[in-house]
């Protein structure tokens, strides 16, 4: 049986199921999110919790037997407590701007960068002063929050020598010595 699978998901309070041919609807204060099942995976609601079972043990149902529950279980979370992850921006003369849903970047191109925002994604970007500039992102859907900041972090990712770019807050990044070190 799969560890994470057969874990229940319990409902909090203000959001509401509706599992409809396959469909998986998750409606919260934070927004409403949709999830197609494969049919083989039998999702129930009983007693406030839901349930994810799969009809046998062979290595497909498995996989996804893990997979839906994870997915389902993050569309709880998001619409009830949201998600948010946070970009630090490090160089001199990096920046951050947000004018609503859009982002504007300036990371030592010649043009600057704009970036047009999903409306679930809110986005707010801070700059003080003797600090990096921060990017703060937050949704109730995961996997799209995922992806807009791995989309940021790729039009500069830190690199190894000065540790320039965009990261994430907290991140490490593996740092190299350079040329100078070796030459001893």
């Amino acid at each position: 049986m799969s560890r994470i699978g057969k874990l229940p998901i319990a409902i909090p309070a203000g959001v509401t199921i509706d599992i409809k041919d396959n469909v998986i609807t998750v409606k919260g204060p934070k927004g409403e999110l949709k999830q197609a099942v494969n049919p083989n995976i039998k999702v129930e609601i009983e007693d406030g919790n839901i349930n994810v079972t799969r009809p046998d043990d062979n290595r497909e149902s498995r996989a996804q037997h893990g997979l839906y529950r994870a997915l389902i279980n993050n569309m709880v979370t998001g619409v009830s407590a949201g998600f948010k992850k946070e970009l630090e921006i490090v160089g001199v003369g990096y920046k951050a701007e947000s004018k609503g849903q859009v982002l504007q970047l300036t990371l030592g191109y010649s043009h600057a960068i704009y970036l047009k925002m999903p409306p679930e994604v809110s986005v707010n970007a801070v700059t003080e002063r003797n600090k990096n500039p921060l990017i703060t992102l937050e949704s109730c859907d995961k996997q799209l929050l995922g992806q807009i900041c791995a989309k940021i972090r790729s039009f500069r990712k830190p690199e190894p020598y000065k540790g320039k770019g965009v990261k994430f807050v907290g991140e490490v990044i593996r740092r190299k010595s350079g040329k100078t070190a070796a030459a001893k």
